[in-house]
């Protein structure tokens, strides 16, 4: 039973995730013909994290019935506590960022940055995901939620705005 011990966490945010979706049923009442509702972006978050939690529990019950010295993972060690801030720092320079050099910039140059303090090496790899990542993002909230996004102030508008006719997007 002690051996379960490390599954206990992601099996208790299954179970809140699982009762925080059950909730969400009503959210969609007031929700326009053909268009996403209340509901649709909490059911979303709470999908991935129904998700994630299972894997979790799943990979940490297999690591546990697994016998000593075969199928053994690596750990990945602590996390450094200055490594830890510049996250945290990264996520809240996004945050005040986008408004002012618009999301598509804040958010390819996020993707990259946050690559790079995970510790990702790879230039070519970093490039890709932040440009695949990005382009995918913008699609996705612009042409298929009709979300607004922040277009940044001065040149970072027309950089934007250039960027969305390129994409076909505008």
């Amino acid at each position: 039973m002690a051996g379960l011990a490390p599954a206990v966490a992601p099996l208790a945010g299954l179970v809140l995730a699982l009762g925080l979706l059950a909730a969400t049923r009503g959210l969609d009442d007031l929700a326009r013909e053909g268009q996403l509702g209340p509901g649709f972006w909490p059911r979303l978050v709470l999908g991935g994290l129904i998700l994630v939690c299972a894997v979790r529990a799943l990979r940490t019950w297999r690591r546990q019935a697994a016998p000593v010295g075969r199928g053994a993972e690596p750990s990945a060690g602590p996390l450094a506590p200055g490594q830890l801030g510049v996250a945290i720092g990264l996520i809240l320079l996004y945050v005040v960022g986008a408004p002012l050099v618009g999301f598509a910039l804040a958010t390819a140059g996020f993707i990259a940055a946050f690559m790079v303090v995970a510790g990702a090496r790879s230039a070519a790899g970093i490039a890709l995901a932040a440009v695949v990542g990005t382009v995918a993002l913008l699609y996705l909230f612009i042409k298929l939620v009709y979300l607004p996004l922040p277009k940044g102030a001065g040149p970072f508008e027309v950089v934007t705005l250039a960027l969305y006719r390129a994409l076909g997007i505008f």
